[in-house]
């Protein structure tokens, strides 16, 4: 079976170079890329007649937006497999949920707010770290 890559982004640079290292990793394993976005508010739709579009949830704006990450990998990568995917729930939570769901070999998170070895933060990669039912990944994605 091919390896599952899965990679957290959000609207943010760091999560964009953290899809691009979980792309070229993907690559690398001859597998396939998740792409998830969480959603923490399930929301109503806004109405058709406010925004003359089709009504979308806060579900359809995570798919979208992942949707859009991987359009921006499909230059550099464009025989692999990616998937986008919204996931409810809080970052790190849906990470674990969306890896548990697709049997991921690996999750690639960003050190965003990983600051040094000692400094207890509330951080998304020491999260998925501690509870990930597989490899965890923690690309560089900011200078200290």
């Amino acid at each position: 079976m091919d390896d599952v890559v899965v990679v957290g982004v959000d609207q943010s640079e760091t999560a964009a170079k953290a899809a691009a290292k979980a792309a070229r990793l993907a690559s690398a394993l001859g597998g396939q890329l998740v792409v998830v976005h969480a959603f923490d508010s399930p929301g109503d739709p806004v109405p058709a007649e406010i925004t003359d579009v089709v009504p979308l949830t806060a579900s359809d704006a995570a798919a979208e937006l992942a949707q859009h990450v991987i359009d921006g990998l499909r230059r550099d990568h464009p025989d692999l497999t990616m998937t986008p995917r919204a996931e409810y729930g809080k970052p790190a939570e849906a990470l674990l949920a969306a890896a548990g769901r697709v049997g991921a070999s690996v999750i690639v998170v960003g050190n965003k707010r990983v600051q040094g070895i000692s400094r207890v933060l509330g951080s998304i990669a020491r999260d998925v770290a501690q509870h990930a039912p597989c490899d965890v990944f923690i690309a560089h994605t900011v200078d200290r």
